[in-house]
């Protein structure tokens, strides 16, 4: 999943509708009523990549394995 994908990809990869929107929430990237806040749409934006590698963003150069969406350094 591209771009735009956050909430299904999220969705995806809990397997739960409401616990993924519930971590939007939490982590301010959805409002109560159900919409991307500002910093939600910034991740919106971004792919699976991009959101692993700000995620874990410290500096150091990392590669993104897309069979884990996660990082690990070079």
């Amino acid at each position: 999943m591209g771009r735009g994908q956050l909430v299904p990809r999220l969705i995806a990869q809990v397997g739960n509708r409401d616990f993924a929107m519930n971590l939007l929430k939490q982590r301010g990237h959805m409002d109560a009523a159900g919409n991307l806040t500002p910093s939600g749409q910034l991740r919106n934006n971004m792919t699976a990549e991009e959101r692993a590698l700000d995620r874990d963003n410290d500096g150091r150069p990392r590669k993104y394995n897309p069979s884990t969406n996660s990082t690990t350094l070079l």
